[in-house]
């Protein structure tokens, strides 16, 4: 007779207006009043970032222009984005969960999973999950919502049913009644496209996902239909990783999702770089050496995924990477439709075992890659804005913004994508953030307005 087999105990935890809750941790005048953390406030088209419960109230949302924020909430009070103070505190919001597991997988700088299947000697998961929300609000002032369930997926459903300062459980009993009726688009990774592909077949909701033919969702979607399948049915097997657990990482990449077609060369070079920096940043960091191979995912306006890849000089370079990917975008995306997707990856580390190429002995490395570190020790001291690269600024508009179909007529997005953009570089992301497995997480992104220059995709 076999033994019955023990469900996980998956945690997700979310950090309730994370940034405008530091603000008023570090300004507690502020306690009360409605704020809002924004991009640069000098900039002309600012947006939110987050905001706290008193605006929320006024309809204030993340991603409004900052003008826009204000006319919804006459009192608002807008605060500049203090990554350095975020980051110290989502440390030690980690540090408390550590206390139950060494499985921490984090998802942005507010959201992260745990594991807590074998740490039954702090409770079931429901128990453990109610500890951390009493513990993060008692000792950092934060609050935190925390879904339990018994895979990834619905764990993180389960964290948005009941916001701020809650726990939910979602079990193999309840999750039909629970999860089922939400709308497809709540679904871990079903960004607007998605949604709007799905309901055109008539899916609107998980419920519906998960009775379609998996078959059918793998004819209509692609590979990525089954797995959305999958998860819709509860059966998401995906592991919680040890967030310190970089030496089995075979890779490390980045990837972004639009909601607009990009049609402009020089708008896919400067998002490469852009990409490039988060990836080189982490690269360094990971203590893996250096990257001998280079990968380029790119989705086109259809949502058809490719993916191309090259041999290059072991580097962890930004420059190197970026330009390697881009020369693979050029060389080897023949289909010349707009894209809605890119993504950089690399892999092949040498785990600080290297061997020196003649321009390694000439110097030309060494002084590259002191520069970076430079650039990155700066950006560590006085934020990721404070220092550029000019591929950045090689237009009229002060942010940098990418050409979008109907950016024109539209305007008003540069400095959204921009922001956005500097938070995925700097290692703050937006939701979704980096995985080191190549095209797991894709980032959403707002519409942008810039005058391209350049060639052209098709449309």
């Amino acid at each position: 007779m076999t033994a019955p087999r023990m469900d996980r105990a998956v945690l997700h935890s979310d950090l309730n207006n994370f940034y405008a809750t530091v603000e008023k941790k570090l300004f507690p005048d502020l306690a009360g009043k409605p704020i809002a953390v924004c991009g640069d406030r000098e900039a002309r088209h600012g947006i939110v970032l987050a905001k706290s419960e008193e605006a929320k109230k006024f309809g204030v949302k993340t991603g409004d222009v900052i003008w826009e924020a204000e006319r919804k909430c006459p009192g608002l009070i807008v605060r500049p984005a203090r990554f350095p103070e975020y980051v110290r505190y989502s440390r030690a919001v980690r540090d408390i969960y550590a206390r139950y597991t060494d499985l921490i997988e984090p998802f942005g700088i507010d959201e992260c999973w745990l594991d807590v299947t074998h740490s039954k000697i702090f409770g079931s998961g429901e128990e453990i999950a109610e500890r951390i929300r009493r513990e993060v609000r008692k000792e950092l002032g934060l609050t935190v919502s925390v879904g339990v369930s018994f895979n990834k997926v619905f764990a993180k459903l389960a964290s948005d049913l009941k916001k701020p300062d809650a726990v939910t459980s979602v079990t193999r009993d309840n999750y039909r009644e629970k999860i089922w009726p939400l709308p497809v688009s709540d679904l871990l990774f079903v960004g607007k496209a998605t949604a709007k592909k799905l309901s055109a077949v008539g899916i609107a909701t998980i419920g519906q996902l998960a009775a379609a033919e998996p078959e059918f969702l793998g004819r209509y979607l692609g590979k990525w239909g089954e797995t959305l399948s999958v998860y819709a049915r509860g059966e998401d097997k995906s592991p919680v990783r040890n967030m310190n657990e970089s030496a089995d990482l075979k890779s490390i990449g980045n990837s972004v999702t639009y909601r607009e077609d990009i049609y402009n060369y020089e708008d896919i070079k400067r998002l490469l770089y852009v990409l490039s920096e988060s990836v080189a940043s982490r690269l360094r960091s990971s203590g893996l050496g250096k990257a001998d191979t280079v990968h380029l995912w790119v989705r086109d306006k259809e949502l058809s995924n490719y993916s191309f890849q090259r041999k290059v000089r072991p580097t962890a370079l930004c420059g190197e990477i970026a330009e390697a990917a881009f020369s693979l975008f050029k060389s080897q995306y023949t289909a010349r439709r707009a894209v809605r997707g890119l993504g950089v990856t690399v892999s092949g580390f040498d785990k600080g075992v290297q061997q020196l190429s003649i321009d390694d002995l000439a110097g030309d490395y060494d002084k590259k890659e002191r520069a970076e570190r430079a650039v990155g020790e700066i950006r560590k001291k006085y934020g990721y804005s404070k220092i550029q690269r000019g591929i950045m600024y090689e237009d009229r508009f002060p942010c940098g913004g990418l050409r979008t179909k109907g950016a024109r007529r539209r305007g008003g997005g540069a400095d959204q994508k921009k922001t956005r953009l500097r938070e995925a570089a700097a290692g703050h992301p937006v939701r979704g953030s980096a995985h080191a497995e190549h095209g797991r997480a894709r980032r959403a992104v707002g519409p942008t307005g810039r005058s391209g220059r350049g060639d052209r995709l098709a449309g």
